[in-house]
């Protein structure tokens, strides 16, 4: 407990919110409206309580403030339906940070729905407004989904895209990586691994709509087309992130084309991929360059049918964008460079 003086407070580590709101004479819910600076309090208050604030530089604890709130704090996670490994350690990362979410008073829950169609995704977000105070989706980049999101925003719920952008939105942020130079990535290892050798590239995507994979394919073709001009890219397959689907697609691609020397695949359904490639005879003899550390993808470097892994940390991004729906929620600055996810490459011989 702080002791007072004639002048007030005197700083301390043990100070809390209820010193504060003792010596301004209010109470604690109106402390935390003007630590975050919300609506709903007289001018002369907020001078009263910013004064005693900033003549003990109190800290306040992000536990304490919470508890002044009335009720907890609501996040939604629009996530994809069907089993995306990648995804779903996204959510196994948000489970995990139970303990974290209870401390800061935050409720956060999952809603699966289909992401590859619009008309669907753009139904979930329309159905969430009103019901939370942020809301992160794993978002396609399309006319009825950019508009479901302007309404949540424009409802005051912030939004924050996830994994695969809407830019032309008005969602207060994004996190991920830069999925453009991921794909100059991918680009830059299919071609220096297949070296001279002349043939056909594959690429296969979950679908073009999700702003992530077009970007990574942009990226791609880029590096390609001026860097590695002596391989032909087949024209583009969508597997809808399916194992089956992206299975099934391979498998006639590698039967029409037994020149095939290097093969992109952008999204999910890496596991298809990979049984086309043994199926055909040919796991170790194609360059195959995919995305994201799983147990699967892990099996499959060590294997050797998958060359590389160009990883994203599933666990940085759940937390990211928890802790950037809490700073929006507050009013508080997002910190830029620890919010940031990186690209990693990853082989057989440097797994972690």
């Amino acid at each position: 407990m702080a002791q007072e003086t004639s002048e007030g407070l005197i700083a301390s580590a043990a100070l809390t919110l209820k010193d504060i709101a003792r010596e301004a004479g209010v109470s604690l819910a109106t402390v935390d409206r003007v630590l975050h600076n919300r609506p709903g309090v007289r001018p002369a208050t907020v001078r009263r309580v910013q004064e005693i604030i900033a003549r003990n530089a109190f800290q306040p604890h992000v536990a304490a403030a919470e508890l002044a709130r009335g009720r907890a704090r609501r996040f939604a996670f629009v996530m994809p339906t069907g089993a995306n490994p990648f995804m779903q350690q996204i959510e196994a990362y948000l489970g995990e940070m139970s303990a974290w979410l209870s401390a800061r008073r935050l409720n956060v829950e999952l809603i699966n729905t289909d992401v590859f169609d619009p008309s669907v995704l753009a139904a979930s977000l329309e159905a969430l407004s009103g019901e939370y105070d942020g809301v992160a989706v794993v978002a396609l980049d399309h006319p009825a989904v950019r508009a479901a999101i302007n309404d949540l925003v424009d409802g005051g719920t912030k939004v924050v895209t996830l994994v695969s952008d809407v830019p032309s939105s008005r969602r207060h942020h994004y996190v991920g990586i830069d999925n453009i130079a991921a794909g100059r990535t991918a680009g830059a290892l299919v071609g220096r691994l297949v070296g001279q050798k002349p043939g056909r590239i594959a690429i296969i995507a979950g679908s073009q709509g999700l702003r992530d994979h077009a970007e990574r394919i942009f990226g791609f073709n880029q590096v390609m087309g001026s860097e590695f001009s002596h391989l032909d890219i087949l024209p583009l397959l969508e597997g809808r992130d399916d194992d089956d689907r992206s299975e099934q697609l391979i498998s006639r691609l590698l039967g029409k084309h037994p020149d095939i020397v290097g093969l992109y695949n952008v999204g999910a359904g890496t596991q298809g991929v990979a049984n086309a490639l043994t199926e055909a005879g040919r796991g170790k003899e194609i360059v195959f360059v995919a995305h994201d550390l799983t147990a699967m993808t892990r099996r499959l470097l060590l294997q050797g049918t998958l060359d590389v892994a160009i990883s994203q940390n599933p666990g940085h991004e759940a937390r990211a964008a928890v802790r950037v729906l809490l700073s929006l929620a507050r009013n508080e600055p997002i910190l830029s460079e620890q919010e940031k996810i990186r690209i990693d490459i990853l082989m057989r011989d440097n797994l972690p």
